[in-house]
């Protein structure tokens, strides 16, 4: 009963307001400590339940992470690539002549010999001995033709013979690969010969092969020793041969060989592939 009356005078009336917010103040402590076990299992499973979270996004961004890495690199590679077309593209322009752009698809692993297999063959009208380069300069020439393939030997090779010219003055010489990816000799250059280093050697036209002026290489070594008639002169290919992914197949719009014999038809009378006279 006394419940009830305080009960509807404090409804009625206010008046056990302060009696009321006193009582609440004193049992606070014992509210906050029975809940207590309640409050820290919420805690504690939220803490958990907040690190699962936390290591599934950390998962999910490092997947997504990788993704994107990759994507990069691809994004390089494409970039990379279109950049050596476009320097292909315009390296065709500067020829003037017909062209084919073909891609490299494997490199022979003999060390006696430097050819690669480049994806074009005679399905795309390549022929035996037709000349390839890259945006810098030449790199070789096909010596085997396949339907879908066909093989190029490269400037390098040791039995590769290419009659070139000094830019700078037009004296002929003939470039000899000597087995090395980076160099090339010059035999038969007489001591008081009139060149360089730097000089630029560039196919000459003769031999029949080539179309003249294509860069070849730069002179980067010349001992001359008294006593002996040739001096040792050493150049650097101009084409990058040891990373060229794609290459170009070159058709002369003005053939030089018109006036030589057909292989085809007379092949005893036609000097091996790769070597060539001046």
């Amino acid at each position: 009963m006394v419940s009830l009356a305080l009960m509807i005078i404090d409804h009625r009336e206010h008046h056990l307001e302060s009696v009321r917010a006193a009582v609440s103040t004193l049992t606070y402590p014992l509210q906050y400590i029975a809940s207590l076990p309640l409050s820290a299992g919420d805690a504690i499973s939220e803490i958990f339940s907040s690190r699962t979270r936390l290591q599934d996004e950390n998962r999910n961004l490092k997947r997504e992470n990788l993704l994107l890495q990759v994507h990069q690199q691809k994004m390089n590679a494409l970039e990379a690539e279109n950049m050596r077309l476009r320097n292909l593209l315009e390296s065709s322009f500067k020829i003037g002549d017909r062209v084919l752009i073909a891609e490299l698809m494997a490199v022979d692993m003999d060390p006696y010999r430097q050819q690669v297999l480049i994806n074009k063959g005679s399905n795309s009208g390549v022929f035996k001995g037709q000349p390839v380069l890259d945006a810098n300069g030449v790199m070789g020439q096909v010596v085997h033709v396949n339907r879908f393939t066909s093989s190029v030997l490269i400037v390098t090779d040791t039995s590769h013979a290419l009659p070139v010219q000094i830019n700078r003055n037009g004296l002929r010489a003939i470039a000899m690969g000597t087995g090395r990816i980076n160099k090339l000799t010059l035999p038969n250059l007489p001591n008081n010969a009139d060149i360089r280093e730097g000089d630029l050697l560039v196919t000459s036209g003769l031999g029949g092969r080539f179309p003249p002026g294509y860069p070849v290489a730069k002179v980067t070594s010349i001992v001359r020793e008294p006593g002996l008639p040739f001096a040792n002169v050493q150049a650097r290919p101009s084409a990058h041969l040891e990373r060229a992914r794609e290459v170009l197949l070159v058709w002369m719009l003005k053939p030089l060989n018109d006036s030589l014999p057909d292989e085809s038809e007379n092949p005893d009378q036609t000097a091996p592939a790769g070597k060539v006279s001046q």
